[in-house]
Parts: structure tokens; sequence; C-alpha cells
């Protein structure tokens, strides 16, 4: 299970060629974001859209947290997730949020295209995004990256100019970071795939130990 690198010091900047993030790994005391810096930059972390699945009223509610570079998450959205979805989500017995983890920029970007569609198409770009992970993120450096997430993009529908106003827009980057901060130090979250059902963390299940949990919280 990959562990999420909380002594990440990133400086987030906007360049002619796309939304580059510059990372450093040297000290755990210092996050992705600061609480001071969020605030020193006005960042509203309350503009970052949930993204959500199911009845919104289901007695189950599940909270899952990955990253789009955790070879661990793809096999879940790949795997036991799909069926969840058909057995769980689907008939409205689930409500299943989807939050973001950022390991590196790459994640961040994924997120940054998954997110350009808007709530309609973030799954459906998820969706591609986790197929094709063993493809872009050893696509070269981080220029074949970014033009790979773009053709993910733009096989979602999502045209050229959205795609580089989406990828290029750094103030919404930052609070994308500072979003999943606030989240992961929260809930408490140390590792993805990571996951809270109805309230109670749960660690990273087959299908077969998630239909039991739900059934459980179901009463069946």
């Amino acid at each position: 299970m990959s562990r999420i690198a909380t002594g990440i010091c990133a400086a987030v900047a906007v360049a002619a060629g796309g939304y580059w993030l510059s990372l450093s790994n040297s000290n755990p005391a210092y996050p992705l974001i600061s609480s001071a810096e969020a605030q020193e930059a006005d960042l509203d972390t309350s503009t970052i859209v949930e993204m959500t699945l199911g009845a919104e009223d289901a007695p189950v509610e599940i909270i899952e947290y990955a990253s789009y570079t955790c070879p661990h998450c793809a096999n879940f959205h790949t795997g036991a997730y799909k069926q969840l979805k058909k057995d769980f989500i689907d008939t409205g017995k689930v409500k299943f949020i989807y939050r973001e983890v950022y390991f590196d920029r790459y994640g961040l970007w994924a997120s940054m295209v998954a997110r350009c569609g808007g709530p309609e198409k973030f799954f459906g770009i998820s969706d591609l995004i986790y197929e094709g992970q063993s493809e872009w993120t050893k696509a070269g450096g981080p220029a074949e990256i970014v033009d790979e997430l773009r053709k993910i993009g733009r096989l979602a529908g999502i045209d050229n100019d959205q795609l580089e106003a989406c990828l290029q827009d750094g103030t919404r980057a930052q609070t994308l970071v500072a979003w999943y901060q606030e989240n992961a130090e929260r809930d408490g979250i140390q590792a993805t795939p990571s996951f809270i059902v109805n309230g109670k963390p749960v660690e990273n299940q087959s299908y077969d130990g998630f239909k039991k949990l739900i059934e459980d919280e179901l009463g069946s």
C-alpha cells in the first residue's frame, strides 16, 4: 500500500507550456501548502466540488481517498469498484464519494483533467485515467505525461482550449492541494486507497470484503 508523502514542500507556478508543480521531499514538517500560505493566497476550499455517485439518501456512504498515480488505486478501480458500482451504487444502496490524494504533480495534473469536464464527466474520465495509468505515467518526462493526459481529456470530449485553461489554473491547483490536505488531516488518511464506510476507517478490500461490510451496514 502506497504511503502518503506528508513531507512534501511544494511551490506552484503556471508556465507557458502548461501547469507545473515543483516538489521537494525534504522535511516531514512541511505539508504541500501550509495553512498560512492558503490564507495568504485566499484559497477557498469550499469551491471544490465533492464528486459523488449514487443516491444522496443511500443507507451506506463510502468515501474513497485515492491517487491517480497509485497502482493499488488503479487495481481497485478497474476491478472491485466496477462490481460495487453495479451491485450497490447504481441500485441506491451506497453513496460513493471520491476524494483525490496528491503524491506528485502528475496525480494533480490528472485530477485537473478529470475535473475539467465537471461532475458529469468526472467519473468517466477517472475510469480512462486509471485504465491507462501504466501507459501515461511512463510516457517520459513531464511534457510527455501531460500530453498523454490531454489526450485522455480530448477523448472524453473536452476541447484543447478548455483543457489548457484547466491545466494552467494555478489558483485552482493550489486550492485542490489545500482541500486534499484538509480532508486527509481531518480523516487521518495515511495511505491510498483508503476508505471510510459510514464514518469508520476501512483498509483496501477485495470485492467480497466490501460486499460483506456493506451488507453488515445494511443489516442483511
